[in-house]
């Protein structure tokens, strides 16, 4: 990262974070994007709100055809696996397998680095995603517009998890990011709070930071920092925790 590089927002780092975040077609300055390292996390919330948008429309596309509760939740839970190349479900199984099937900070790193997936990530999958479909379900029938706030906040949420914790392995996707400056973990925050009050989903603005700081603090014990998989258990707790919430406030 440049050192003449500041904090700062730029517009440029609204298609970085969508590209980094999703697979949708957007043209992103790779070298720009690189030398901003970690700053254009500021706008992981508005990415998020991007692919809620998207998950709503498939929402609304059940709502009209007359399916079920169910398969309306499943049809955002989809969505948003193929729109996201499923990477924090993966980020998810990984760490749940890694933080409870090794005994040692190495031996779970290891775990987590390995491509196959064990009964930790297997059962914890398939809970999350049966939860998050049901209660996407249920919030559907009543408004879609909260769907936007709930994936704007949860994203948002991984980026002071980021400037909190160090990188715990050195390499990979996290640690070439590095770590946002406090200023861009506030902005992010506020951006991503910001979308799922006027979303209507206020209450995901008690459940997402519940989700995010236990996943920080299982990780900081259990391996002493963060990765990228770290991020995606991040992002998927504090969804699923803010979804909860709507669900029994709203």
């Amino acid at each position: 990262m440049s050192n003449s590089d500041t904090w700062f927002p730029k517009w440029d780092d609204i298609p970085a974070a969508i590209g980094l975040l999703s697979r949708l077609p957007v043209r992103v300055e790779t070298q720009q994007a690189q030398a901003r390292g970690a700053h254009p996390s500021w706008a992981y919330g508005l990415a998020g709100a991007l692919l809620g948008a998207l998950a709503a429309l498939a929402a609304w596309a059940g709502l009209v055809l007359g399916l079920p509760s169910l398969a309306i939740g499943l049809l955002v839970v989809g969505t948003t696996a193929w729109v996201t190349g499923a990477m924090h479900y993966d980020g998810l199984a990984d760490s749940l397998d890694g933080l409870w099937g090794g005994w040692s900070p190495k031996q779970r790193l290891d775990i987590m680095k390995d491509s196959h997936i064990g009964v930790y990530g297997v059962v914890g999958l398939t809970c999350i995603l049966g939860l998050q479909a049901t209660l996407y379900g249920q919030l559907a029938a009543q408004s879609l517009w909260p769907i936007l706030g709930v994936m704007a906040l949860s994203r948002a949420m991984m980026v002071p998890l980021m400037t909190a914790l160090p990188n715990a392995r050195g390499k990979g996707l996290s640690a070439s990011v590095g770590r946002p400056a406090p200023q861009t973990a506030s902005l992010a925050l506020a951006l991503g709070a910001a979308v799922a009050a006027l979303s209507g989903a206020w209450p995901a603005l008690i459940g997402a930071p519940l989700g995010a700081w236990a996943v920080a603090a299982i990780a900081k014990r259990k391996i002493g920092g963060q990765t990228g998989d770290i991020l995606g258990a991040c992002q998927q707790c504090a969804e699923t925790c803010a979804l909860i919430c709507l669900v029994a406030f709203l």
